[in-house]
């Protein structure tokens, strides 16, 4: 049992990140083999309908700007690959209610079923509820997808650079941006923040989880704050469970924190005072 994480440790790198690739895309096949059983149910062409006839999307780039202290998206997360399940969640618009009480500028729901437990069912309710942006967390890589995000409410989208080629992460961006969400870009290494650059990205992250040991490396974001678009708002994601970790993201540079485990395993109001005061 010992051996195995310090033979893990000694991989090189590139042997590392075709681990990770090899899981994100697992999980990328299984979401989009369960956006075609939709799909198979519920037509393109009645999903575009219903996308095109929601009330406009909110202003996801206003509510997350730079501001004199840190801003949260709070995340409605029941379970991962790496913890196993979190919290039951009967109720995620209550939920998501607790935080924008508080103080979140924006709500994330997990809408991937099979590792994580969530639905579209769970953002559109959320989506009901809440007067802040909602971001679509889920493994992107279809325009059906894109377009039942809006048709759920979603103002954001969450787009994995290392889940998609550079052609169809253009693609996608370009429809959320046409469908007014705006997209949150996710990356990995200076590689992935270079690929965010060139589709003009606006709203970037880096998630400190490395996908092929789950561990995570809270000093990832920091290595690569300089790395990001000149203007794109700077968000951090994943590793937060004490207020010592938004306070380090954000002397690190981040105008963003993105929290999940940590708000769905405590008391979210409390948790969040006490987050949002760290980050100030």
């Amino acid at each position: 049992m010992g051996a195995g994480p310090r033979r893990l440790g000694r991989q090189r790198p590139e042997v590392r990140r075709e681990r990770a690739l090899m899981v994100l895309a697992d999980l990328t096949a299984g979401a989009v083999e369960d956006a075609r059983e939709r799909e198979a149910r519920t037509s393109l062409a009645i999903v575009e309908r219903a996308a095109l006839d929601r009330p406009a999307a909110l202003d996801a780039l206003a509510a997350l700007a730079p501001a004199d202290r840190v801003k949260i998206i709070a995340e409605v997360k029941r379970a991962s690959p790496s913890r196993g399940d979190l919290a039951a969640i009967p109720d995620p618009a209550f939920q998501a209610s607790r935080y924008e009480e508080g103080g979140a500028s924006a709500i994330s729901v997990l809408t991937e079923g099979r590792k994580f437990k969530g639905s579209l069912a769970d953002l559109e309710a959320v989506r009901e509820r809440v007067s802040v942006p909602v971001l679509r967390k889920d493994f992107i890589a279809t325009p059906y997808q894109v377009l039942e995000a809006r048709a759920a409410g979603a103002d954001l989208v969450l787009l994995i650079v290392a889940a998609l080629e550079q052609p169809l992460l253009a693609q996608l961006h370009d429809l959320v941006l046409q469908l007014g969400m705006t997209p949150l870009v996710e990356t990995h290494s200076a590689e992935e923040l270079s690929r965010a650059s060139d589709l003009g990205a606006r709203l970037v992250g880096v998630n400190a989880r490395n996908l092929s040991t789950f561990e995570l490396d809270r000093d990832l974001f920091g290595r690569l704050a300089d790395s990001f678009p000149s203007d794109a708002i700077k968000i951090a994601e994943s590793a937060v469970l004490t207020p010592d970790d938004v306070r380090h993201y954000r002397s690190s540079g981040a105008d963003v924190v993105l929290i999940g485990e940590a708000l769905v395993t405590s008391e979210p109001v409390v948790t969040l005072h006490a987050f949002l005061e760290a980050g100030s």
